[in-house]
């Protein structure tokens, strides 16, 4: 786990113990277990807890306290790293850190800047992370919102981590669900025309299919008279497509989303890419037919069944295609393959993880990310239907409406496998209720305090010229140990592959912020003293320095943080 400088000294000074103790003779085994350090439940414990000598009893044979003591005794550089170490039955270690370390923070964060909280333990591994690929049968909705806003923030905490993670979606521009589009058109532009039209009984009935006939009549008026009606349906079919993928791409653009590569189902049909995954699958007797069809026998990884990948009709269906996409971005050379469904799409992951084995990999190679549902509410109340359309709410209205932060923080305010409620008049508000505007603020705040410095003459201070031995208070030293789990949240979310912990972690320390803010001076009063301060009120300029110097810090990680989520830091709101 990646860790700042206070952890990362402690853990030093922890396994120097350990070390001291075996060469000792004291404990004696042979590989310690991996040192983790967390924050005890109650600040009057301590900093920071280790739970190792409970790891090391039963290969040490001996009481967790015993060992505890052992790993107490051997630290050597304990006056210096610690104000207090405490052991707590059966065997925990509560460790004080001086304040000085924690201080040494700030400089940290200041000498790194953007880079402070990342890592490359990822080592360069490539992951593909594919999300959003809705049908280009109509607009994107709210629950695609959600997963874009997840697929964009996984592939960035990736990145942060040292990973060369890309974007990708998936184009499901083949199949039945493209042609019953092109039929839903076609229909809809011969009563258009004034001529009678049959609309397919599963064809799609939105607003918007008739919106996309009014656009493209023109054109259709122009070939209608040389084309049969089944080519002037296809001719449909592909128009609203190109129409449809257009304000796709339209919408993701203005929710500040920009995909790496596009990638389309029916390029692997024609390419007969499908067609060769199926024969490789054929040639290791992982297909077999029955009853005209051709299965695939996914029973053999886990699956609960078999499943058809060509029906009796020699159509392919969508798992023949899903497969053989999967094999290409196999094929490609990622090490990590991440999926972003929808919820409802949990049943199918045994089926594509069978597909990753059945080529030779694990199925870990595969990770899917479920997006639950998203209730949209407005003052409370469920919103079901869109005022524009009277379809469903778009993912474009919300963003029309509330802005792309304040949906994209929303998005990711919650667990993706929970579901999320969103209030679109508490997302416009601006006030401390609305979580997106408490943590931008807590920014802009800080900008703020910049420009009145400015102004009354106030340098901004070095932190490594700056004397910061005097940030002593409990709320200094509260925001400092908040600055110096970031990493750590940093890293955690990444390797889970959930953002919210990142949008948790920012509404704290812009809790800590405000609270900090609206209690204490961080610069002396301009001018003569008001009627109701005491001198003693007034900043000495060494505690006026160390203070700005902390806030900067502050400011640089909410930046940060807000970054790695696509999201702005505003210095004015």
């Amino acid at each position: 786990m990646s860790q700042g400088i206070v952890q990362g000294k402690v853990t030093t000074a922890l396994l120097t113990a350990l070390n001291g103790a075996k060469q000792k003779g004291q404990l004696k085994t042979p590989v310690w277990p991996t040192l983790s350090l967390d924050a005890p439940k109650r600040p009057e414990w301590g900093d920071l807890a280790s739970t190792v000598a409970m790891s090391l009893a039963a290969s040490e044979q001996k009481a967790p306290h015993d060992i505890a003591q052992i790993i107490v005794d051997n630290l050597s550089e304990r006056d210096q790293l610690f104000d207090r170490v405490e052991i707590v039955r059966p065997g925990f270690l509560n460790l004080t850190v001086k304040p000085t370390l924690w201080q040494e923070v700030i400089r940290e964060i200041a000498a790194q800047e953007r880079s402070y909280g990342r890592t490359d333990i990822g080592n360069g591994r490539r992951v593909l992370v594919e999300y959003v690929s809705a049908n280009p049968t109509g607009p994107l909705h709210v629950g695609h919102g959600r997963g874009a806003a997840v697929g964009q923030a996984v592939g960035r905490l990736l990145q942060a981590i040292g990973y060369d993670a890309v974007s990708e979606y998936y184009i499901n521009d083949a199949g039945r669900q493209m042609k019953l589009l092109g039929a839903s058109v076609y229909a809809r532009y011969l009563e258009l025309s004034g001529r009678s039209a049959t609309f397919p009984e599963d064809g799609y009935h939105g607003a918007y299919v008739t919106a996309v006939a009014e656009k493209i009549k023109g054109q259709l008026d122009g070939v209608a008279g040389e084309l049969s009606s089944e080519d002037l349906q296809a001719r449909c079919r592909t128009l609203a497509y190109q129409d449809l993928l257009g304000h796709i791409r339209d919408d993701l653009r203005a929710f500040g989303i920009e995909f790496h590569s596009w990638f389309s189902e029916a390029s692997l049909l024609e390419s007969q890419a499908v067609e060769r995954a199926c024969d490789e699958l054929k040639a290791r007797d992982l297909l077999f037919e029955q009853d005209g069809a051709w299965w695939f026998r996914s029973s053999a990884y886990g699956d609960e069944k078999d499943r058809v990948v060509k029906k009796q009709d020699g159509e392919y269906t969508y798992l023949a295609s899903d497969i053989a996409y999967h094999h290409d971005k196999l094929r490609r050379g990622y090490d990590l393959l991440i999926d972003v469904w929808g919820a409802d799409h949990h049943g199918y992951i045994p089926r594509m993880q069978a597909a990753v084995q059945a080529y030779g990999y694990t199925k870990e190679r595969l990770h899917v990310v479920l997006v639950q549902l998203v209730k949209l509410l407005r003052g409370g109340v469920e919103v079901k239907m869109s005022k524009r359309t009277g379809d469903f709410i778009t993912m474009r209205e919300v963003i029309d409406e509330v802005g792309a932060d304040a949906a994209k923080f929303y998005f990711l305010m919650r667990d993706s496998k929970t579901h999320l409620e969103f209030d679109l008049e508490l997302a416009k508000q601006r006030s401390n209720d609305n979580p997106v505007y408490y943590v931008q603020y807590a920014h802009a705040r800080i900008c703020s305090l910049w420009r009145v410095a400015s102004e009354r003459g106030i340098v901004r201070p070095s932190a490594s010229e700056t004397d910061l031995t005097v940030l002593t208070d409990p709320d200094e030293l509260g925001l400092i140990k908040k600055l110096a789990a970031y990493p750590e949240v940093l890293q955690a979310s990444a390797l889970a592959f959930e953002p919210h912990r990142v949008t948790y972690y920012l509404q704290q320390l812009a809790a800590l912020l405000h609270t900090f803010y609206n209690k204490h001076r961080i610069l002396p009063p301009a001018g003569e003293l008001d009627p109701d301060e005491s001198v003693a009120d007034v900043l000495a300029p060494s505690r006026t320095a160390a203070r700005l110097v902390l806030m900067g810090a502050v400011q640089q990680v909410i930046s940060n943080g807000l970054d790695v989520l696509g999201l702005s830091a505003p210095e004015q709101m």
